[in-house]
C-alpha cells in the first residue's frame, strides 16, 4: 500500500502543480482580456504625422511650432480642387464661394478661416484651402466635405480633396484595417503552419493563445505610456508591434515544444517533462530574445522619433513574449498534457546515439554538409555575395509622400490635378519664418531660387501675394487693404513651387531656398512639407550610418555572453549580415523592376536590418547554443552535425512562420510596410533555408575546434566512434 507520509507528500505537491498551473492560465486570461480591450484604442493613441517624429533641432519642427501661431491651432489643411468642362467666367468665383459658404455644417471644419477661391490660369479649375480639425475624426471629416463640395458645387464636373489634411484621411484609412484584417492574416497564416506541422487540432490552438496573451500584455503596457505621454505611438509601429510579438512568441513556442516533446518521448512525466524543456531551452530562447531587445534599444539613439518610439516599445512586445514562454506556454501544455498533441501518440522510446547516421532528412542534409563542407560554404557565401550585388540598384533616398498609400487615393489624383492646372507646388508650399523689417528682402531673396513660381504673405484676411516691391493692395477685390500678419515681430511667408511637393525636384529647390537665405541671415527658417520630408530623410540617413554598427555590437555581445567564444559569434554575424545584403540586393531589383516602385523610405533598409539581424541570429542562436552543447559530449564535427539534425525541423518551421507573420504586412497598403514585408519575409527565408541549414553548419565543421576559440578546451569531446560522414571525410 506503500508508505502513507509517501503519498500525502506527493498529493501535496501535486496539489501544488495543479494550483500553480492554474494560477499562470488565470492570470494570463486576465492580461488577455483587458489587453483585448485595449487593442483597438491604439489607433487614437497615435498619429502619422511625420513633423512630430523629427528633431527638435530641425529647421521644419522649428517652423511647424512658428507656424501654429500664424494659422488656426489644431488644424491640419485641406486643398479642394474643382475641375469644370467649360471655362468659368468673372463671376463665377464670389458664386462658387457663397455656395460653399452655404454647406451644411461640418464638425471639425473651420470653413469661415478658408482662403480665397483661386481660379487656374486656364479658367478649367478653381481651389481654395480649408483648415480641419487634426485632433478629430479627420478622415471622416474629409468625406464629409468632399461630398459636401459636390453637392453644394453642382456644375464641377470633379471634386478632389488633397493636401495635407487629404493625405492623412489616405493614411488613417489604411492604418484602420491594422486591428482586424493584419491580425487575422498573420493569425491565419500561423495556425494553417502549425496545423500542417503538427498535425493536431489543439496543439496550434496553445500556440496562438499563447502569442495573442503576449501581444495582449504588451498592448496594455503600450497604451498606458502612450496614454500618458511618455511614448509618441506611431501607426506603423502598431502593426509592427503585432507582427513582431506573433512571429517571435511562435518561434519561441517551437522550441520549447520540441524539447518538451523529446522529453515526453523518453517516457518522463509531464511536470518532469516541463523542467526538461526549460532547463534545455531557457537559455538560447533568454539570448535569442536578448538579441532582439539590445537591436531595439539601439533605435534610442535615432535622430526621428518614431524610430526612438519603436524601441522600447516592441522590446516591451518582445519582453512579453518571452515570459508567456516561460509561464503560459509550460502551463496550458502541463494542463493538455499528451492530448495537446492529438491524433498523434507520443511513444517512449530512447534516441538513437548516432542521429546523423539516421534515414531522415535532417541526418541526409548532415551528411552531405559533412562530405561536402568546404565546397558548400564557399559556394553558398559566393551566391550570398552575387544577390548582394543588387545593392547597387537600391533606391532609398526617399520615396514621393503621396505614393505612401497604394492603390487608389483621391488626394493623389487631386494633387494630379493641380499640377495640370497651377503650378504643380500649389497647396503645399514652402514655409519661411523671418523677422517683419526683412519681409521684402527675404522675398526678392526668394524669387530669385529657380523653380519657385509666386510668393505670399500671411495677413488676417489669408495668404495674399507679395513682392519686393510690396503686398498686392487689395485682395480678392474685397477693397480692403491688407497688411502682414506680424507676431513676435516675425511674418510667415509662403513660396509656391514649381514642381509637386513629394518630388526630388521640389526637395532640390528647398535646399537651394535654405541656401540663398542663410546669406541673408541665418535665423531665417524654411519649413512645410517638403521640408519635412528633406529633414526626415537627411536623419534617417544619418541613422543608418549610427545605428547599423551599433546593433551589431551590442547582438555581438550577447553572443558572446551564450557562445562563451569569439569566433563562433564572428561567424554568425557574419552569416546574417551577408544574408541580409543578399536578401536587400534582391528585394532592390523585385521593386524597381517587378513592382516598378519609384524609391523606398531610408528608413526602409534600417527597420529591415534591425528585424533580419536581430531575428536571423535567432535561428543560429538555436543552432549553436545546441551544438555547443552536443559538443561537449560529441565532438565539434559531430557537435554541428547533431545540432543540424536535432534542430533541423523546428528551426525551418519556426523560419517559416516568422516569414508568413511578416509576409502579412503587405495586406496593408502601404509603400513602407509592403517594402519591409517582402524583404524581411524573404530575407528569413534565406536564412533559414541557406544560411543556418548550409553556410553556418559547414563553415563550423571545416573550423572544427576553432570556432569555438577561446573556450575550445571548454568543450572537450567524449572518446565516441566516428559517425560515416566522419570516416569518409579522414579517408579523403
Amino acid at each position: 500500500m506503500g508508505n502513507p507520509a509517501a503519498r500525502r507528500r506527493e498529493s501535496a505537491s501535486r496539489g501544488a502543480r495543479i494550483a500553480i498551473t492554474a494560477t499562470v492560465i488565470v492570470l494570463w486570461f486576465a492580461i488577455f482580456l483587458g489587453g483585448g480591450r485595449m487593442f483597438s484604442q491604439l489607433n487614437d493613441l497615435g498619429t502619422n504625422d511625420r513633423v512630430h517624429f523629427l528633431p527638435d533641432s530641425a529647421e521644419s519642427t522649428q517652423v511647424d511650432r512658428l507656424d501654429d501661431e500664424f494659422r488656426v491651432q489644431g488644424y491640419s489643411y485641406a486643398v479642394a480642387v474643382f475641375t469644370f468642362d467649360e471655362p468659368l467666367d468673372d463671376h463665377a468665383a464670389p458664386l462658387i464661394e457663397r455656395q460653399v459658404q452655404r454647406m451644411p455644417q461640418i464638425e471639425g471644419l473651420a470653413l469661415f478661416r478658408s482662403t480665397p477661391l483661386i481660379v487656374s490660369d486656364d479658367r478649367l479649375a478653381a481651389e481654395f484651402v480649408i483648415p480641419v480639425d487634426s485632433q478629430g475624426a479627420l478622415d471622416e471629416t474629409v468625406a464629409q466635405l468632399r461630398t459636401g463640395l459636390q453637392e453644394a458645387v453642382p456644375d464641377a464636373t470633379a471634386v478632389y480633396i488633397t493636401g495635407g489634411a487629404g493625405f492623412a484621411a489616405d493614411v488613417i484609412a489604411a492604418f484602420s484595417g491594422i486591428d482586424g484584417l493584419l491580425l487575422l492574416a498573420a493569425l491565419g497564416a500561423v495556425l494553417l503552419i502549425l496545423i500542417t506541422v503538427y498535425r493536431s487540432p489543439l496543439l496550434p490552438l496553445i500556440v496562438v493563445f499563447t502569442s495573442l496573451a503576449a501581444l495582449c500584455g504588451a498592448v496594455l503596457v503600450v497604451a498606458g505610456l502612450a496614454r500618458s505621454g511618455a511614448v509618441l505611438l506611431a501607426g506603423q509601429t502598431q502593426g509592427i508591434l503585432l507582427i513582431l510579438v506573433v512571429g517571435a512568441s511562435t518561434n519561441y513556442a517551437l522550441l520549447y515544444i520540441s524539447r518538451y516533446t523529446e522529453a515526453l518521448a523518453r517516457g518522463r512525466s509531464k511536470w518532469d517533462a516541463t523542467w526538461d524543456a526549460l532547463k534545455g531551452c531557457w537559455k538560447p530562447i533568454l539570448a535569442s530574445g536578448l538579441t532582439v531587445i539590445a537591436a531595439l534599444m539601439v533605435l534610442l539613439v535615432s535622430e526621428l522619433g518614431s524610430n526612438r518610439t519603436l524601441g522600447p516599445i516592441a522590446s516591451i512586445g518582445i519582453a512579453f513574449a518571452l515570459l508567456a514562454t516561460f509561464t503560459l506556454l509550460p502551463a496550458l501544455l502541463m494542463w493538455a498534457g499528451r492530448a495537446a498533441f492529438w491524433p498523434r501518440r507520443l511513444v517512449a522510446h530512447e534516441q538513437h546515439a548516432d542521429v546523423v547516421a539516421g534515414a531522415g532528412l535532417w541526418p541526409r542534409v548532415a551528411r552531405f554538409v559533412a562530405r561536402r563542407h568546404r565546397r558548400v560554404w564557399i559556394v553558398t557565401g559566393l551566391a550570398l555575395i552575387v544577390m548582394a550585388l543588387g545593392l547597387t540598384q537600391l533606391r532609398a533616398d526617399g520615396s514621393p509622400s503621396s505614393e505612401y498609400v497604394m492603390g487608389q487615393s483621391q488626394a493623389r489624383d487631386g494633387l494630379a490635378v493641380l499640377a495640370e492646372h497651377y503650378p504643380a507646388g500649389s497647396g503645399t508650399p514652402a514655409v519661411v519664418v523671418v523677422d517683419a523689417p526683412r519681409m521684402l528682402e527675404v522675398t526678392a531673396a526668394i524669387l530669385q531660387v529657380e523653380g519657385v513660381d509666386h510668393t505670399r504673405v500671411a495677413t488676417l484676411g489669408g495668404p495674399t501675394p507679395v513682392t519686393p516691391d510690396g503686398i498686392q493692395p487689395f485682395a480678392a477685390g474685397s477693397g480692403i487693404a491688407l497688411a502682414p500678419l506680424v507676431i513676435d515681430n516675425r511674418v510667415l511667408l509662403e513660396a509656391t513651387l514649381d514642381h509637386a511637393p513629394d518630388t526630388p525636384e521640389a526637395e532640390a529647390v528647398v535646399r537651394e531656398l535654405r541656401t540663398a537665405l542663410d546669406r541673408v541671415g541665418a535665423d531665417v527658417l524654411v519649413g512645410g512639407q517638403t521640408a519635412i520630408d528633406v529633414d526626415a530623410n537627411e536623419a534617417a540617413l544619418r541613422d543608418r550610418g549610427v545605428i547599423i554598427p551599433l546593433v551589431l555590437l551590442a547582438i555581438f555581445a550577447v553572443l558572446v555572453a551564450l557562445l562563451r567564444s569569439l569566433v563562433a559569434p564572428v561567424i554568425v554575424i557574419g552569416s546574417v549580415a551577408l544574408s541580409y545584403g543578399a536578401a536587400l540586393g534582391v528585394s532592390a531589383i523585385v521593386f524597381n523592376e517587378l513592382f516598378g516602385f519609384s524609391g523606398a523610405d531610408p528608413t526602409v533598409p534600417l527597420f529591415a536590418f534591425v528585424f533580419l539581424i536581430a531575428l536571423g541570429v535567432d535561428y543560429n542562436i538555436f543552432l549553436m547554443a545546441r551544438a555547443r552543447e552536443e559538443t561537449v559530449v560529441h565532438g565539434a564535427r559531430a557537435g554541428i552535425l547533431r545540432s543540424l539534425v536535432l534542430t533541423g525541423g523546428v528551426i525551418t518551421s519556426a523560419g517559416v512562420v516568422l516569414a508568413a507573420t511578416f509576409a502579412a504586412l503587405g495586406v496593408l497598403p502601404l509603400l513602407f510596410l509592403t517594402q519591409i514585408a517582402f524583404i524581411v519575409a524573404f530575407g528569413v527565408l534565406l536564412d533559414t533555408f541557406v544560411v543556418r541549414t548550409l553556410l553556418v553548419p559547414a563553415l563550423v565543421y571545416d573550423l572544427d575546434f576553432r570556432s569555438w576559440w577561446p573556450s575550445a578546451h571548454a568543450v572537450r569531446p567524449a572518446p565516441v566512434v566516428a559517425t560515416q560522414p566522419e570516416r569518409e571525410h579522414a579517408s579523403v
